[in-house]
């Protein structure tokens, strides 16, 4: 019999997707970098504005990361101090830094808005074919803003974690469920 899953597995499913779909633009861009290098030495066409797609699709890419790192808290983190105090001291500086974490995006997110609100009012596009950028950042936008009900489940956990002695609500999420949920 299935067991429900956690709200975290949940999280975790939904940001996999995410990343899913940010992997599959990256492969395509990878596919299409290979195509017009290629293209270039063997005397064949190449892609028109091959730049400008970039400065669209990369943005998407890198964003739709992010909602999966930060519940699997795979970013770069020094946890020397937590892990020599153990418990309640490990659980303060979690949460901390994922109060920290949650500002930061909050920020982030803000500033993003604000150039894609410029993009729209100046009608920016990119330099060779002409492609409209805003519609493309409010769309990475959306993609991105996926990072804060993510961070705040986080913070969240680790506030719970802290004031209950035990483990993190995402603490469970480990990299085999990954191996697992590619096999079934």
């Amino acid at each position: 019999m299935k067991t429900a899953m956690t709200p975290a597995q949940r999280l975790d499913k939904l940001t996999q997707n995410v990343a899913i779909v940010g992997f599959c633009g990256l492969v395509v861009m990878a596919l299409l970098i290979t195509w017009d290098g290629m293209a270039r030495y063997l005397g064949a066409p190449r892609i028109s504005g091959f730049a400008d797609y970039g400065e669209v699709v990369f943005p998407l890419v890198i964003a739709s990361c992010f909602p999966a790192g930060l519940l699997r808290q795979t970013n770069v983190t020094v946890r020397v101090i937590g892990t020599a105090a153990g418990g309640r001291v490990n659980a303060a500086l979690e949460f901390f830094g994922a109060l920290v974490t949650l500002v930061f995006f909050g920020l982030l997110i803000w500033q993003f808005i604000l150039l894609a609100g410029q993009y729209q009012s100046g009608g920016r596009t990119t330099r060779t074919i002409g492609l409209l950028l805003a519609p493309w950042w409010y769309v990475t936008i959306a993609v991105i803003s996926l990072c804060l009900p993510v961070q705040m489940f986080v913070t969240w956990s680790w506030l719970r974690a802290l004031i209950r002695g035990d483990q993190p609500a995402h603490g469970d999420l480990n990299h085999d469920d990954l191996l697992d949920a590619k096999a079934v």
